[in-house]
C-alpha cells in the first residue's frame, strides 16, 4: 500500500463505516429522497435528513432546514457568493485564498462587485486589524478561509466573525481545511455562511458537501428545478433547503457523509487534532534541521492545520513528488495547490512546493518512512 499524505485534497482510506453505508444505502435503499411515497423514497429521505441533522448538531446549528447541500466546498462558495453579491456591493478577502474563492470574486468583480484583497504575514496569517481597516470604507461581506490549504494557518474567525457582527458585515468562512479537524459552532463564531467538503477532514465520500445560510438570510439559487415540493409553481420555493437544493440528491454520498460525521462525534475531535498534530510536528521535526529545506507556515504550533509546505533548494518540486511517489510510494502534493495568491504571498510563486498533509489514519512509521525517503533523495 502506498504511503498516503495528500489528505488535503481528499482524505484516504475513509472509516468502514462510512464504507459500510455507502455500500448499503446504494444495494438497498438508492431511491430518490422527497420524490415519492413508497417505502424506498421514504427511506432515502430518512437517511439524508438524518445526515442533515447530524451536520447541525457538529457545527453548533440550530436549525438543520438552514443546511444546503451540495457536491463541494467549491459549489458551496459560488453558491453563496454569487447567490448574496450584486454590483455595488463591496466585498473583503485575503490573500490566502483558493481559487474556489478567488475565481467567483474575480467573475463578480467583472460584474461590478468591489473586491478588496488583505495580505497576511509571510507565516499565512492575516491580521484582524487588518481586515477591520479594510471593511472601514464599508463591506457587505468579509469572505477568508478558515486554514490554509497551502501552509495549514489557522486564521482568527474566532475575532473576525463576532466583530463583523458587530458592524452588521456578513461573514462567511471557507472551512474546506479545518472542517473535521477543529471545532466550529456557527453561533459562538458568528458565522453567516459556512462552506463545507465532506471529502476532506470531514472524512465522508467525494460529491458532497454543504453551504450554511443563517437565518433570516435569502440567497438567489444558483439552480432552478424541481425540489420535489411546490410542483404546481412555476418559481423557485422560498423555504429553505428546497430553494438551494435542486434536482435529485446524492443519498448514497450522504449516507456516508452522515456515517463520518457519527465517527467523528465518537472519536472526538479533541483526539483526531491530537493525533494529526503529533504526525504533522514529528514531520516537522524531521525536516527542519536539513539545510536545503525551507519550511513554510507556522511550524506545528496551535495555529497549525493539516498541511505542511517545503521548498527544497536546487530539486523542482514536481520531479520531487515523481520521485516519492515512483521510487517510493508517498503520495504527496506538488505545484500550487490551486491556491497562487497564497504562493505569490510566501515566495513560491510560480514553483509552487511540495505539500504533505497526513491524515488520522496515517502512523508515525509512515512519517519516518517519509523523512527517510527524502533524505536519501537529497543524499543522492
Amino acid at each position: 500500500m502506498p504511503i498516503y499524505l495528500d489528505n488535503a485534497a481528499t482524505s484516504f482510506p475513509k472509516p468502514e463505516s462510512v464504507c459500510a453505508a455507502v455500500e448499503r444505502t446504494l444495494r438497498h435503499y438508492a431511491a430518490n429522497p422527497g420524490r415519492g411515497g413508497h417505502a424506498l423514497s421514504l427511506e432515502a429521505g430518512r437517511l439524508v435528513m438524518e445526515c442533515r441533522e447530524s451536520i447541525a448538531r457538529f457545527f453548533g446549528i440550530d436549525d438543520s432546514a438552514r443546511i444546503a447541500f451540495t457536491a463541494n466546498a467549491t459549489e458551496a462558495i459560488n453558491l453563496g457568493l454569487f447567490g448574496l453579491l450584486q454590483p455595488g456591493d463591496r466585498v473583503v478577502t485575503t490573500s490566502m485564498e483558493h481559487n474556489a474563492v478567488v475565481r467567483p470574486l474575480r467573475a463578480l468583480a467583472d460584474k461590478g462587485v468591489e473586491v478588496v484583497k488583505v495580505a497576511s504575514d509571510h507565516l499565512g496569517f492575516v491580521s484582524p486589524e487588518a481586515i477591520k481597516a479594510a471593511c472601514r470604507e464599508g463591506a457587505r461581506l468579509v469572505i477568508m478561509s478558515h486554514c490554509s490549504n497551502v501552509t495549514g494557518t489557522v486564521q482568527p474567525i474566532e475575532e473576525i466573525g463576532p466583530w463583523c457582527r458587530s458592524q452588521g458585515i456578513l461573514f462567511m468562512v471557507d472551512a474546506a481545511q479545518s472542517a473535521g479537524l477543529f471545532s466550529i459552532d456557527v453561533a459562538e463564531l458568528a458565522i453567516d455562511l459556512l462552506a463545507v467538503p465532506g471529502h476532506k477532514s470531514l472524512l465522508g465520500p467525494p460529491g458532497t458537501g454543504f453551504l450554511y445560510v443563517r437565518p433570516e438570510l435569502s440567497l438567489r439559487p444558483l439552480i432552478y428545478g424541481g425540489t420535489g415540493t411546490f410542483s404546481q409553481s412555476e418559481t423557485q420555493p422560498e423555504e429553505m433547503p428546497e430553494r438551494l437544493e435542486s434536482g435529485t440528491l446524492n443519498t448514497i454520498g450522504l449516507a456516508g457523509l452522515g456515517a463520518a460525521v457519527e465517527f467523528l462525534e465518537e472519536v472526538g475531535l479533541e483526539h483526531v487534532r491530537a493525533r494529526e498534530h503529533a504526525l504533522l510536528k514529528q514531520l516537522i521535526d524531521g525536516l527542519r534541521n536539513l539545510k536545503s529545506v525551507t519550511l513554510y507556515g507556522p511550524h506545528g504550533s496551535s495555529r497549525h492545520g493539516g498541511a505542511l509546505s517545503i521548498s527544497v533548494s536546487g530539486h523542482d518540486p514536481s520531479m520531487l513528488g515523481f520521485r516519492l511517489d515512483r521510487e517510493y510510494g508517498i503520495c504527496c502534493r506538488v505545484g500550487l495547490h490551486c491556491a497562487p495568491d497564497a504562493h505569490r504571498t510566501i515566495g513560491t510563486f510560480p514553483e509552487g512546493t511540495i505539500r504533505f498533509s497526513p491524515g488520522y489514519f496515517n502512523t508515525a512509521e509512515e512519517i519516518e518512512q517519509t523523512l527517510q525517503a527524502i533524505h536519501s533523495i537529497l543524499s543522492t
